[in-house]
């Protein structure tokens, strides 16, 4: 644990409510503050800013991993069960089937700047192959947009310059960036980040242009600084305050966790200060 860590602390527990918060994966923050998750039952989770209270915004039906919200507030889900990605509109509570492409559609970027929504494409347990899809964000068309073989591409964010693509790639132990070339097409591949022990799995960018990176296996959170050095974050040894974390969100300097182990999300307050939210139009 580097000396960064304010505090941490259980955000919301929702082991005991009903629907049970179950073994969430993704988590995204709204630009009203709200922070957002999904569960292995298909419920889409609202959390009050304050952590006071949950609801269930919409249901699928399937298991949810990654989410993002664009700057309409519409939230973006992908399906492991169902193979899609839904977009649920948090006023009329609807999910409707937004994409279809990818064989496991694991976590969801909006890139505002182009209109689209990247997906990343994780194959199957031990594949190592294509990649990130790309669907415009008003018709849902899309296709696979970068066909590098990725080995189990996993999350993702966008750099803070909007030039480049992070992606884990979990079984390699690795983050790979792919440059996005100026007419929006997929440029050159190559590995950013390296010696992660032992399963990364979620991104997120501060705003002074660090990495952070979660991982499943051990229950950690590391952090890629703009001058290429990788430091132990957050540790947590117990895997109870984090427990196999996944996908990872700022709140301005507030870094929420979602933990695929248990059923609560988790808040670290950080000394930096995230990439600031999408304004609602």
């Amino acid at each position: 644990m580097t000396g960064g860590i304010l505090s941490a602390r259980v955000f919301f527990d929702g082991l005991a409510m009903t629907p049970r918060l179950a073994h969430p994966e993704g988590v995204a923050v709204s630009a009203d503050g709200a922070v957002w998750c999904g569960t292995e039952n298909g419920d889409v989770m609202r959390i009050a800013p304050d952590g006071s209270r949950c609801e269930c915004v919409a249901n699928t039906g399937g298991f949810l991993l990654g989410l993002a919200i664009d700057d309409a507030g519409l939230v973006y889900a992908c399906d492991l069960v169902k193979a899609c990605i839904w977009r649920i509109d948090p006023l009329t509570r609807g999910a409707t089937v937004f994409a279809r492409g990818p064989v496991i559609p694991n976590f969801p970027v909006v890139d505002l700047a182009r209109g689209c929504l990247y997906v990343s494409d994780s194959g199957g347990f031990g594949k190592v192959g294509p990649g990130v899809w790309r669907f415009d964000l008003k018709t849902g068309a899309g296709t696979l947009w970068c066909d590098h073989a990725f080995n189990f591409a996993n999350g993702m964010a966008l750099s803070p310059d909007g030039n480049s693509l992070m992606v884990v790639e979990t079984f390699a132990s690795s983050v790979a960036q792919v440059a996005i070339n100026a007419d929006g097409s997929a440029g050159a591949v190559k590995t950013l980040v390296t010696g992660i022990q032992l399963l990364p799995d979620g991104l997120a960018f501060d705003a002074a242009g660090n990495l952070f990176v979660s991982c499943y296996e051990p229950s950690r959170i590391y952090r890629f600084s703009t001058s290429g050095k990788l430091e132990i974050y957050f540790d947590e040894p117990t895997a109870h305050l984090l427990c196999h974390p996944t996908n990872i969100a700022f709140r301005g300097s507030t870094l929420f966790t979602a933990n695929l182990g248990r059923w609560h999300i988790s808040a670290i307050e950080t000394n930096t200060t995230g990439l600031p939210l999408p304004l609602i139009r």
